[in-house]
């Protein structure tokens, strides 16, 4: 599969994934602690990812060009799990998902600035739309009046800016390094540093949750895999709104799941951020012009 279409389908198949794993995630925070989990999904994402290349290219293709920027990208989607998955702790899956609804405005501006990518004006006003779409789900105070926020909420922000450069750091590499080297690379950093806190922090778990453990480290292994295949495929500035589509398989997850209702208001969030992602989602006439010459 290539070309920008297929981009797209990755993307939005890894983010399908994203909430499964999310969902698994929020169900174990109630029996481990965060530094555990986080142990589980990164090496046994890694232990998947070095198999499944194994098998499909007969290598192992380790070697990297830019061996500090794959470090750096590992590095920054272990912290960024680490803070997402505090989070989930705390609030609600839809409520946190929202709110990491703020990594694809940095995104944008990121590969406006670093990358060099085109963004018009009408790629910003539909992820600005898509960023009001958000405010509207969180229902903040100074919309609705109400009790303030949760204090948990300002972790999913950190999460959105962290897997912004993450999302850029996997465009940049796209160009360097063959994609199977990259999510080999994935996991490693993570998997190192979650390793050495299991002292301080190991709970033996049962036969179910082991595995619902090694369950996340797959469908961590399979997304961040399929995000990989996507952003060799399509710039940043068009994949990152697309994981506005993310918070329709959240809320589905958090009724089915956790009898989270959305409310009203979430409901409309979600309509004025599919209403951003769609003018993202359509080419600039450069873009058209610039695929047709290549």
């Amino acid at each position: 599969m290539k070309g920008r279409f297929a981009g797209v389908a990755f993307q939005l198949a890894a983010l399908a994934v994203f909430v499964c794993m999310d969902t698994m995630l929020k169900l174990l925070t109630a029996r481990y602690a965060v530094p555990q989990l986080m142990w589980a999904r990164f090496l046994f994402g890694l232990i998947a990812a070095a198999v499944a290349i194994r098998l499909v290219a007969g290598r192992f293709p380790w070697r990297s060009h830019a061996p500090v920027l794959q470090a750096v990208r590992s590095l920054l989607l272990a912290a960024s799990n680490l803070l997402f998955s505090t989070a989930l702790a705390h609030l609600p899956l839809t409520d946190c998902t929202a709110i990491g609804f703020a990594s694809p405005l940095f995104t944008v501006a990121l590969a406006a600035v670093w990358l060099r990518e085109h963004v018009g004006p009408r790629r910003w006003l539909g992820v600005a739309i898509g960023f009001v779409g958000v405010l509207i789900a969180l229902r903040p105070p100074f919309l609705t009046g109400g009790a303030p926020m949760h204090w948990a909420a300002l972790l999913p922000l950190g999460t959105a800016a962290m897997f912004a450069v993450y999302q850029i750091l996997t465009r940049k590499l796209a160009t360097i390094d063959d994609p199977r080297t990259t999510i080999l690379h994935t996991n490693f950093a993570g998997a190192l540093v979650a390793s050495a806190l299991q002292p301080m922090v190991w709970l033996a778990p049962s036969g179910t949750d082991w595995v619902m453990l090694i369950a996340l480290g797959l469908l961590g292994a399979v997304g961040h895999g399929l995000l990989v295949l996507a952003y060799a495929r399509a710039p940043a500035s068009l994949l990152a709104p697309m994981s506005y589509t993310q918070l329709i398989w959240a809320a589905l997850a958090g009724v089915l799941v956790f009898g989270d209702w959305p409310d009203g208001m979430t409901l409309v969030g979600a309509v004025v951020i599919a209403l951003g992602g769609l003018l993202v989602a359509i080419p600039d006439r450069r873009s058209r012009a610039g695929a047709g010459t290549r």
